[in-house]
């Protein structure tokens, strides 16, 4: 895969210094930038939080993060302010005249890549580093989804801290047996630790989402014996996708999952949400072996 082309900072703009940059909410006046529907955004000025968000991963001196949807440079800001080495995916152009900003602001620390996320082979493009976003509403979950799949385990990220909309965000930490617990639960809890690590009101976005917001950290850990990440969606995407029948009905497309169940003891009348995530291992085993 090509890689993106690095965006080349303009000599034309003035240096910024770092303790002397201007407010957002005049960098957005200033560029005429407005948050756009279709790309998912919305804007966050406050600066003490943004430097809260940016704390979630631990010290980030010297740390590579990767940000994808930075805008006008908010929590860009902040990670750079805690001595992080950023590359931020942006594919709004309005937004890389702010950006390139601040690239002079903190020379050597910003590196801005022009292109649409999910084309992005991070692992050859970024290398090892913490994920820190506030993510496009639409396209949060597949790069979530992505960033936890693949059979490659530890993966090339280090840490993932990431908004979503609440409602997202508590299916991601969700426990069995609640409302919330479903596929997405099962595939960010089955080989890392996931937390919710604050919440962030609607009224903090410019302009201000119909929904409330949290931010969520995951942590990879070891990965189970004998478990494909491909069988494991397969399977989730099955038992969830109709997670109102029972799981002889919602599996029967599964090959395997009868026998599967009956060997470790799970009633096929039960349904999906009742079952753990280590069930779901252990099923996903059991197809595998």
């Amino acid at each position: 895969m090509r890689r993106p082309p690095r965006r080349r900072v303009s000599p034309q703009l003035p240096p910024l210094r770092p303790g002397g940059l201007p407010p957002l909410r005049e960098v957005i006046a200033r560029h005429g930038l407005s948050a756009s529907k279709a790309l998912g955004q919305n804007f966050i000025l406050d600066e003490q939080l943004l430097d809260r968000i940016a704390a979630v991963p631990g010290p980030l001196g010297r740390e590579r993060v990767y940000e994808v949807g930075p805008g006008p440079g908010g929590l860009t800001r902040a990670l750079l302010r805690a001595g992080a080495e950023v590359v931020a995916v942006e594919r709004d152009r309005r937004c890389l005249a702010p950006l390139s900003e601040l690239a002079e602001a903190f020379p050597g620390q910003l590196t801005i890549l022009q292109a649409d996320a999910l084309a992005i082979d991070e692992a050859a493009t970024v290398g090892p580093a913490h994920i820190v976003a506030n993510l496009p509403y639409n396209v949060g979950t597949a790069l979530l989804v992505r960033w936890l799949g693949g059979e490659a385990w530890p993966p090339w990220w280090k840490s993932l801290t990431l908004m979503f909309q609440r409602e997202v965000a508590e299916r991601i930490v969700a426990a069995p047996e609640s409302g919330a617990y479903g596929r997405l639960a099962v595939l960010a809890q089955w080989r890392a630790t996931a937390r919710l690590a604050m919440k962030v009101h609607r009224s903090a976005f410019t302009p201000p989402p119909k929904v409330m917001s949290a931010v969520v950290h995951i942590i990879p850990g070891e990965a189970p014996a004998g478990v494909r990440s491909a069988t494991l969606e397969r399977l989730t995407a099955a038992a969830f996708g109709q997670r109102r029948k029972m799981l002889r009905r919602s599996l029967a497309g599964v090959t395997g999952a009868e026998a599967a169940l009956a060997a470790l003891g799970i009633d096929p009348e039960r349904r999906a949400e009742t079952l753990a995530v280590g069930d779901f291992v252990a099923l996903a085993r059991l197809l595998d072996a």
